[in-house]
């Protein structure tokens, strides 16, 4: 497509959301509800089809000889299907927000003040590979009352398609306009920038990807943009810990799945337990084919390890986003080195420590930068899903109103209520 052509089609589709996010802030749970449900029933009756569809986009990503993780996140399995009609499911039946007024107060005026949750009106989001992406972003906004506009990447297209065409079914059949979600049709890199500088028609942007993309899009916006740039997730394993435990849960972390951002990719272990810890958890990781990238104390106490891949650790390591079957390894004196070393090298995603120390449990959770902060469990939990959101349409490692898993109440916006009976200031 031309410049022009490009423009025309981005301010249309730009006008048809603004318009679209009116009739969604006023629509009733129980349409929003009813579209769910009947997303979820769709995708659900439509598994072959865009299994096919799916195929198409992976076939011709392994000819482009795109990496093996960039492959993996773009495959549509039947589990991957039914795991988005479950989310679609799971958020009909949490309950209404939109409209909720929280903390109202008297105050000595006579008025009473609280805030109102509202939708936030029309989010752009820009991702790459994973085409389950459409299905969380649509149904997250179908819920929150917003209007959106999706671009997916170009190695997704026809996935895409077919889902987002899903997506509009289920709102017309919900008496809901259709183009409260709408896919981008083009894959030209000029209708990005044009997203991104439409405040106009775009109240907040949501890029989800690699972190060239998120940079970009970052430097480049004229519109608000939640965003994480990567994630270093750590696991901590402290000086009491349960070993049995700290060793399952680490092999989880690591190997459950290598290609999200939750999965973690630091390994720090408190030097009173990694005598015993890192032989134990660099065998697991020698059977699975992890490279492991240590410091001079980790690969001394790993050099017994049969068949262990290890390699000595460079600065950039220590900060890296691998997501493949590599992970550095540190060791540390202790809980203070953990926490230093966590907000230094972390990206502020997700970090995790196994202890048996209460206290110990307690400072990581109030020291830890990150958005997700966890004790005793798998970093691979970081996600809207498991939270319990429904689904996510991110995470966001900024600091503003969503942080963490940006799920429903993270599209919304609080408003000022103020309520009268005639009061008049003095």
């Amino acid at each position: 497509m031309n410049a022009t052509s490009v423009s025309e089609l981005m301010g249309r589709l730009g006008q048809q959301a603004r318009i679209a996010s009116a009739a969604m802030a006023q629509a009733s749970a129980a349409r929003k509800n009813a579209a769910l449900r009947g997303l979820a029933a769709l995708l659900r009756a439509h598994v072959d089809p865009l299994q096919a569809a799916n195929a198409l986009d992976v076939e011709r990503a392994r000819a482009a000889g795109l990496s093996a993780p960039m492959v993996d996140r773009l495959k549509l399995t039947p589990q991957a299907i039914e795991t988005c009609a479950q989310g679609c499911e799971q958020l009909a039946g949490m309950p209404e927000i939109i409209g909720e007024i929280v903390g109202l107060q008297q105050q000595p005026s006579g008025i009473r003040v609280g805030q109102m949750r509202v939708p936030i009106g029309v989010f752009g989001m820009i991702y790459e590979s994973r085409p389950n992406v459409t299905i969380e972003a649509a149904s997250l906004s179908i819920k929150s009352g917003n209007a959106c506009i999706l671009r997916g990447g170009s190695e997704a297209i026809d996935s895409n398609r077919a889902l987002a065409a899903l997506v509009q079914q289920a709102l017309e059949q919900a008496g809901l306009p259709r183009e409260a979600v709408q896919l981008i049709p083009t894959t030209d890199r000029e209708a990005v920038g044009r997203l991104i500088a439409m405040p106009e028609y775009v109240d907040v942007i949501i890029p989800r990807g690699g972190k060239g993309l998120i940079e970009r899009i970052s430097r480049e916006a004229k519109v608000p943009v939640i965003k994480h740039l990567d994630g270093n997730c750590h696991t901590y394993v402290d000086d009491p810990c349960d070993l049995e435990m700290a060793v399952r849960v680490t092999d989880n972390a690591k190997t459950q799945k290598y290609s999200p951002c939750n999965a973690t990719e630091s390994l720090l272990v408190a030097r009173g337990v990694a005598p015993a810890f890192l032989p134990r958890i660099g065998a697991v990781f020698a059977a699975k084919g992890v490279e492991m990238r240590c410091c001079p104390e980790a690969k001394a106490l790993l050099a017994g390890v049969p068949g262990a891949v290890l390699k000595d650790a460079t600065e950039q390591d220590w900060s890296e986003e691998y997501l493949a079957p590599i992970i550095s390894v540190k060791v540390v004196a202790g809980l203070d080195e953990a926490i230093t070393w966590i907000n230094r090298y972390g990206s502020h995603h997700t970090d995790a420590i196994l202890t048996t120390d209460h206290r110990h449990a307690q400072r990581f959770l109030r020291e830890v930068d990150s958005s997700s902060v966890m004790v005793n469990t798998s970093t691979r939990f970081a996600d809207g899903f498991e939270y319990g959101l429904g689904a996510e349409i991110g995470i966001s490692t900024d600091k503003f109103h969503a942080r963490g898993p940006v799920g429903v109440a993270g599209l919304t916006s609080l408003k000022y209520v103020v309520l009268g009976e005639g009061e008049v200031r003095g």
